[in-house]
């Protein structure tokens, strides 16, 4: 046998033709192609019904499986695995990890999902199996869909052109304000909060009546950002800002009161916090300075949160300063911290930062469409 590479002309030909081109130029093409994929495919919601492509297919393949309100709820794995067969041919735990997110009330303002069974918690415990979860639509997402059969929204081809999916959803009411975003493409990324659905309902109703409305005349309806873990906001500056630009810090501030304890001590006692601030991590923080002194005056320190809600319980020594204790906390931990709003979302194809009206505009303009 020799190993000689075979003559030239018996070589096979791999390449029907062969372009030269500079490598600066295929890595710039390749590399915009891929971010735009990534950016329309995956990580920034639509600003008509502020869905992700796999938070749209979920919600449509459990339409689509009936597991709707009004019937008794089916193992997620059942919903996981048409959103996989179907439309969404990537890994099976990301699509249940989005489905999980849809159903806990600790990150959506009006959860889309119903689930049943371990969803994870505000302590950043994470869900069951999806073998041992059961979910159905809740009644908010069947507004996202309805009218979804009468031909109000197009349909495209799936993955392997066996069937369609909607494109979008008709919507019914902003979801992209009313339960948020977050998501970071290539290159940039989305932090959205959510907001009251009445109050995002009544400025829809204010731009249709007042379409030169401003975003001074918006706050007025809506005054800011409505956590579903509570909270307080403090000012108004970043708000303002966001509304107007898209882009803007809210400062958020967990709800904290003072109470008189046992032998003329006091204790701090906490029962809101600023949203995706995870509790076990926070009282780990409050015990490890304590211990260390870099807090001074804590005694103890106990989580009592139960099914009626949050309670975490700081007590305090005899002669610590409560006020002082309570400010240092907030200086040194998560119980104040600020959630950078970066409005991005999808229009028309290409993503854009848009204002709180430029928002309210588009959905309007998408409702006309569908009706």
């Amino acid at each position: 046998m020799s190993l000689l590479p075979p003559p030239e002309q018996e070589r096979p030909s791999f390449a029907r033709e062969i372009i030269p081109m500079r490598i600066e130029d295929e890595m710039r093409v390749s590399y915009t192609r891929y971010a735009m994929s990534v950016i329309v495919g995956r990580a920034l919601p639509d600003v008509r019904d502020g869905l992700k492509p796999v938070h749209r297919r979920i919600l449509y393949a459990m339409f689509d499986q009936n597991m709707t309100p009004d019937r008794r709820r089916e193992k997620c794995a059942s919903a996981v695995g048409e959103v996989l067969k179907k439309y969404h041919p990537h890994g099976d735990q990301s699509v249940y990890d989005a489905l999980v997110r849809m159903a806990q009330d600790f990150s959506m303002r009006h959860p889309l999902v119903d689930g049943q069974g371990n969803f994870g918690s505000v302590d950043g415990d994470a869900a069951a199996a999806y073998r041992y979860t059961e979910a159905r639509l809740a009644p908010l997402a069947m507004e996202l869909m309805r009218d979804i059969d009468m031909e109000t929204v197009d349909f495209g081809p799936n993955f392997s052109e066996s069937t369609t999916e909607p494109t979008v959803m008709p919507s019914v009411y902003p979801n992209l304000l009313v339960n948020g975003s977050a998501g970071i493409a290539v290159g940039m990324a989305t932090n959205i909060p959510p907001h009251n659905l009445g109050e995002v309902c009544d400025a829809v109703a204010h731009i249709i009546d007042h379409p030169d409305a401003s975003a001074t005349d918006l706050q007025r309806i809506m005054p800011g950002p409505d956590f579903p873990t509570a909270g307080i906001i403090l000012g108004t500056r970043g708000i303002t800002s966001a509304y107007a630009t898209g882009r803007g810090s809210v400062i958020m501030q967990a709800r904290a009161t003072i109470e008189p304890f046992d032998n003329g001590r006091n204790a701090i006692v906490i029962t809101e916090l600023p949203y995706q601030v995870n509790k076990a991590t926070l009282v780990e923080n409050i015990a490890d300075m304590a211990r260390e002194k870099r807090i001074d005056g804590i005694s103890d320190l106990r989580d009592e949160s139960d099914r009626q809600g949050m309670r975490i319980v700081i007590e305090l020594r005899r002669d610590a300063n409560a006020n002082v204790v309570l400010n240092t906390l907030y200086k040194h931990t998560a119980l104040r911290s600020s959630f950078g709003v970066h409005c991005l979302a999808i229009v028309h194809g290409p993503p854009k930062i848009l204002s709180l009206k430029n928002v309210l505009e588009e959905f309007i303009m998408h409702r006309e469409e569908v009706i």
